[in-house]
């Protein structure tokens, strides 16, 4: 009961604007994942930046399960297996960048499209974590099954081999 699992890995393409450039962001990322992706909005308007409120400026995939797990593997292979300590949160989260699209396997660079760069987000937790969130008979959750930053990185290290750099 104390593994940590992954919940969910978000990757996240954000454009600044929308129109063409989205739609060549949208179609990376589904390449990618074989996912649909859903479209990020703008929050508040940002008129140094020519953004609205409500207009979509970026694309994401949430994948679960087996996907998420297969998709981790590569993008960490795709960073080069290493990642800074400074990219875990507290609680155990983590998440990193990848700079070029072109870097995954069987993607090819294409004058029309351009290059993307993604972010990935993974969230880790225990089995039992469903228990503070259920809707009938709510519980807290101990302090010691939560998962914390040490516990994250003792995952990343052990089932995906990936070195933890200390931040310079």
């Amino acid at each position: 009961m104390l593994e940590p699992r992954i919940d969910k890995v978000t990757v996240h393409i954000g454009t600044g604007e929308s129109g063409q450039r989205l739609v060549n962001a949208e179609t990376i990322l589904g390449a990618i994942t074989s996912r649909a992706p859903v479209r990020s909005t703008a929050k508040k308007t940002l008129p140094t930046f020519a953004i609205k409120k409500n207009e979509p400026i970026g694309c994401r995939v949430t994948l679960r399960g087996e996907e998420a797990e297969e998709f981790l593997k590569v993008a960490l292979e795709v960073v080069g297996g290493a990642l800074r300590r400074g990219s875990f949160d507290d609680t155990g989260n983590f998440s990193f960048g990848v700079e070029e699209h072109t870097d995954f396997p069987g993607m090819k660079y294409d004058p029309d499209i351009g290059i993307f760069g993604m972010d990935v987000s993974v969230a880790l937790k225990r089995p039992g974590y469903r228990v503070a969130r259920r809707r009938v008979a709510r519980a807290k959750m101990a302090s010691s099954h939560k998962v914390k930053r040490d516990d994250a990185v003792e995952f990343v290290k052990n089932k995906y081999g990936v070195e933890i750099v200390e931040a310079a």
